[in-house]
C-alpha cells in the first residue's frame, strides 16, 4: 500500500514560509538538493493544496520553455509535468495541468482510495494548509522534515493547536554540512498491508 508522505522544510521556531510564504529562509546547495531528488525517487504522485497547486503550475512549465533552463531544472520540469498530480481544493472549480485531478470533498475516502492503487508514494511538497488539514484527519503516514538552522519569529506555521497529539517513530535523522538537520518519522497510524 503506498504511503501519503509530508515532505516540508521548516525554521527551527517552526515555520514552513516567511510571512508571505516565501521560502528565502532555506540554506538549500547541492547536499539538500540531493537529498530531495533522492525523495523524488519516491513519488508516485504529488499531493497539493491551492495555493502550492498555483504557484508549481505557474513556474514548471515555463522552464520547459525556458532556452536558459538548467538540464537539472528541465529534468524536474518534463518529470512535475509527466507525473499524476492531485489538487485538493473546496474552493477551485477546475484545473488545467497536464494529467491533473481535483477533489473537492471525501477527502478521506479519496485518500484511502489512492493509497489502495500501485505505484510509488504520494507526498504533499509544503503545503501547510493542506498537511494541516490531513493531519487533523490522521491521513499522514510519514514526515520527512528539513529543519532550518534559522528563526523566523513569524509566518506560516506547519504545525497547528487543533492537531491531535501523536506519537512518531524516528526512522532516520542527518545533519547536512550546511546545520540542516533531515528528519524522518513514521505515523503511528501507518498501517502495512
Amino acid at each position: 500500500m503506498r504511503k501519503v508522505v509530508l515532505f516540508a522544510h521548516i525554521s527551527l521556531d517552526g515555520f514552513a514560509g516567511d510571512v508571505n510564504g516565501g521560502l528565502g529562509f532555506l540554506s538549500y546547495n547541492e547536499e539538500l538538493q540531493k537529498y530531495a531528488d533522492e525523495l523524488v525517487k519516491t513519488v508516485g504522485a504529488p499531493l497539493y493544496g491551492k495555493t502550492t497547486y498555483h504557484l508549481m503550475e505557474g513556474y514548471w512549465p515555463t522552464v520547459l520553455n525556458n532556452p536558459d533552463a538548467d538540464k537539472r531544472s528541465l529534468a524536474h520540469a518534463q518529470w512535475v509535468q509527466d507525473i499524476p498530480k492531485v489538487v485538493f481544493s473546496t474552493t477551485l472549480d477546475e484545473v488545467s495541468w497536464n494529467n491533473t485531478t481535483l477533489v473537492k470533498e471525501n477527502i478521506v475516502e479519496e485518500v484511502n482510495s489512492l493509497k489502495q492503487q500501485p505505484g510509488k508514494d504520494l507526498v504533499i511538497f509544503g503545503s501547510p494548509g493542506l498537511a494541516k488539514s490531513f493531519m487533523k484527519l490522521g491521513l499522514i503516514d510519514e514526515y520527512r522534515l528539513t529543519l532550518h538552522p534559522v528563526i523566523l519569529g513569524n509566518g506560516i506555521k506547519l504545525f497547528d493547536t487543533n492537531i491531535t497529539t501523536s506519537s512518531l517513530k524516528l526512522l532516520e535523522t542527518k545533519t547536512l554540512g550546511s546545520g540542516v538537520i533531515t528528519m524522518h518519522y513514521s505515523s503511528n497510524n501507518l498501517t502495512t498491508g
